[in-house]
């Protein structure tokens, strides 16, 4: 790094308490112009933390603040809200959508920026009544989603956009911003295919190249080599280690985050051959936005880990929602011999399937509730489980209860204040580990699994997979595992569906060459 650049973030010796709980330790971070610099650290390490004191964020302040100084562009600075971040030239990408659904792409990006224009009426009376200038706005939209080389109408609603072009959507409404002078992207490829991902790398190096600063902060550790020039490690609150690109390598910036070197998940050798087939699957179609399934033909047996995989928007992740009723759904699903109803979410559940949603928050959690309503809550609506039966009344058995979720949080390693905690103050991480027990709860013969290591760090990744060979292996349950990393189905499935323009392009042995997943991506030519 050329270090006659000038600084423009320096956050000096930087510690924050959490009601005694001290989560970061001494941080010392220097950005300079120009430069991407990566964070990285396990779920829990401080990452979010440090990012919401460079952006002022009100968790920080009602909290009793924190200790250190903050420089911006060589001058020292007080950021007490976001408002005082975007005034600098701070511009953030939040892990988490801040979206307004019901608001069109533009409005989205230029909420709080509208540009106005003169009327009659504001020609006479004054510029309180002056109208939107729809046309520049617009311009001014697809100006920023060109740098991401995205070709998304600028005008379409948000609500019913895959996730990925989502994601597009938050960056390009920083893009847009005139004054900004760092970017920090927190996990901004996590809902992108392996090509979205590349095409926001290049991205980052265009703007580097610009003189903005950038912090990018992620999992994927491939990543952090490839666009880097520096990398800051954070474990449990600590900065263990900044250091230049050319000095570490993927394996060395593990290490230090998770303290002790992670093993890939072996894959199984398993015959398959005289297994039945526990769901039959014939001409599905899904009516999912963005996630489309034309008409796909699968056969799974009894026990195995069965990959989904291909690029986003091709219908991977339709199959699992049509199939437990999420989404209007055709065709015929045969489970353990006995034909099961479509658009029936709660008769699939009571066949003995689960799912693990994609979308933990939307869809997956009951943010407001604690950890362990969250985790029985289904199997106490489905299965009657964990009731107190006196006559014709029941209640909560508050005792099992409270075992089970202790018992689940011990298991997954939940990292949580305790059961009673409401899940919404846990890190992404913790919250997937949350949908895993609930779905647990329901004790299912073949539990669907969609995105479950999206956003989570790498240690946790290597549980959650972990976790879902033992359920494989010790109960024999069937697993659907459906994900954008192809890595991450290679190392534990027994047989991967590769599914493009909603249809099944072929079905390969983890195993199998590089190539041939390529081209069953590309929708080159279907293998059986």
């Amino acid at each position: 790094m050329d270090r006659n650049r000038s600084s423009v973030l320096e956050m000096k010796n930087i510690s924050k308490e959490f009601y005694g709980n001290k989560v970061l330790k001494g941080i010392n971070l220097l950005v300079r112009e120009g430069e991407i610099h990566g964070i990285v650290g396990e779920n829990g390490a401080g990452k979010s933390t440090l990012m919401n004191i460079l952006f002022g964020m009100s968790v920080i302040h009602s909290t009793g603040g924190f200790e250190g100084s903050i420089e911006f562009l060589g001058k020292p600075v007080t950021i007490s809200s976001p408002f005082d971040a975007m005034a600098l030239g701070i511009g953030m990408v939040h892990q988490e959508f801040m979206l307004i659904p019901g608001y069109s792409v533009t409005e989205n990006i230029k909420l709080n920026r509208e540009i106005t224009k003169d009327n009659f009426l504001s020609n006479i009376f004054g510029p309180g009544l002056r109208t939107l200038n729809w046309e520049s706005m617009g311009q001014d939209a697809k100006r920023a989603l060109s740098k991401l080389e995205m070709d998304i109408d600028e005008w379409a609603k948000i609500a019913g956009l895959p996730v990925g072009h989502m994601q597009f959507v938050e960056i390009a409404r920083e893009l847009d911003k005139q004054n900004i002078k760092l970017l920090v992207f927190d996990e901004p490829t996590a809902v992108l295919t392996e090509s979205e991902a590349d095409r926001l790398l290049s991205t980052l190096r265009k703007l580097a190249e610009t003189g903005i600063a950038i912090l990018f902060i992620t999992h994927r550790l491939h990543e952090i080599m490839e666009v880097c020039e520096r990398i800051t490690v954070l474990r449990d609150g600590v900065q263990v280690a900044t250091k230049s690109k050319s000095e570490t390598t993927i394996e060395e910036l593990a290490r230090l985050m998770v303290g002790h070197t992670i093993e890939s998940v072996g894959k199984r050798a398993v015959n398959l051959s005289e297994r039945k087939t526990i769901l039959r699957v014939r001409d599905l179609r899904v009516r999912m936005p963005g996630e489309t399934v034309q008409k796909v033909d699968l056969d799974i047996k009894e026990g195995e880990i069965f990959g989904i995989g291909g690029l986003a928007g091709q219908g991977k992740i339709g199959i699992a929602n049509g199939i437990m009723g999420l989404y209007d759904s055709s065709g015929s699903v045969e489970f353990d011999g006995d034909s099961i109803p479509l658009n029936n979410p709660r008769e699939v559940l009571k066949r003995g399937l689960a799912f693990l949603s994609e979308d933990r928050r939307g869809v997956g959690l009951l943010l407001d509730m604690s950890v362990e309503m969250n985790i029985v809550a289904p199997a106490v609506e489905i299965h009657h489980k964990f009731l107190k039966d006196f006559g014709i009344f029941s209640f909560l058995d508050r005792t099992q209860i409270r075992a089970f979720a202790q018992e689940m949080i011990q298991r997954l390693d939940i990292r949580c204040l305790g059961p009673d905690q409401p899940v919404k103050r846990l890190s992404g991480g913790n919250q997937q580990k949350v949908c895993i027990a609930k779905a647990l709860a329901l004790e299912p013969k073949l539990l669907f699994v969609s995105e479950p290591t999206r956003g989570i760090d790498i240690g946790a990744k290597k549980r959650v997979l972990d976790t879902l060979v033992e359920l494989n292996q010790k109960t024999g349950m069937t697993i659907v595992l459906t994900s954008s990393e192809l890595a991450e189905l290679r190392s534990i499935c027994d047989r991967i569906a590769i599914i493009s323009e909603g249809r099944v392009m072929g079905i390969l042995a983890p195993d199998a060459e590089d190539a041939q997943f390529g081209l069953l991506m590309a929708g080159e030519y279907a293998v059986r």
